[in-house]
């Protein structure tokens, strides 16, 4: 599939970051590497390339964007019905429970319905959920508007775990979860926004990521 000379560019640098640096850049590490002063630019070139079939994402802690581990001929978004079997399983139904705000805190809808999750990302863990991320403050993890975010809910929750939290008991956020004396942090990862620090009994973690699902 053909690739724009600044979306080659882009790819490029990736490769070689990756390479180099041994993890995933960030959308700001990029458009720099590449001379780009807009960051939104870079996150829709990333995203075309993912479209496309290059690039791919890793769902574990930290930036992930990765090497696709070969070109796709057509996009790579999926219907739910065509997310397919995997060493011999099949995909799992999950409840879906409505949007969860990556910008704009918003309250997950209290009705689930069913959605099907592949075998790669559902690896037969218990408790799962899945919401529909609404903004953009987590595009530096290339979650993006309209993308489905499966989480887990568990006991425990360490710092640098991509969380939803529930604050005041009223409003759901996605966020890169920390710690520390000063309370727990709800962090975004995109330059212009900026981290905020809560009293831990404002904060009830509702799940952590375990995956991402580009919706059609």
């Amino acid at each position: 599939m053909d690739l724009t000379k600044r979306q080659l560019a882009v790819l490029q640098f990736i490769r070689k970051f990756l390479e180099t640096e041994e993890r995933s850049p960030t959308l700001k590490e990029i458009a720099e590497g590449v001379g780009s002063s807009a960051v939104s630019t870079i996150h829709k070139h990333v995203q075309h390339l993912m479209d496309k079939g290059f690039l791919d994402r890793s769902h574990g802690k930290g930036n992930n964007i990765v090497l696709a581990q070969e070109p796709a001929a057509a996009p790579r978004e999926l219907a739910s019905s065509e997310w397919g079997h995997e060493d011999g399983k099949r995909a799992r139904s999950v409840p879906f429970c409505g949007d969860v705000a990556a910008g704009q805190p918003l309250l997950p809808e209290s009705r689930a319905i069913p959605l099907e999750v592949p075998t790669c990302i559902h690896r037969d863990r218990q408790e799962l959920f899945v919401l529909r991320v609404r903004g953009d403050s987590m595009v530096e993890d290339s979650i993006l508007d309209g993308d489905l975010v499966v989480l887990q809910r568990r006991g425990d929750y360490r710092n640098g775990d991509r969380v939803v939290a529930l604050i005041d008991g009223e409003e759901a956020t996605l966020k890169e979860f920390r710690k520390d004396p000063q309370g727990v942090w709800l962090i975004p990862h995109n330059p212009d926004l900026s981290p905020k620090c809560f009293a831990p009994d404002r904060i009830a973690i509702q799940g952590v990521l375990v995956g991402v699902m580009r919706s059609c």
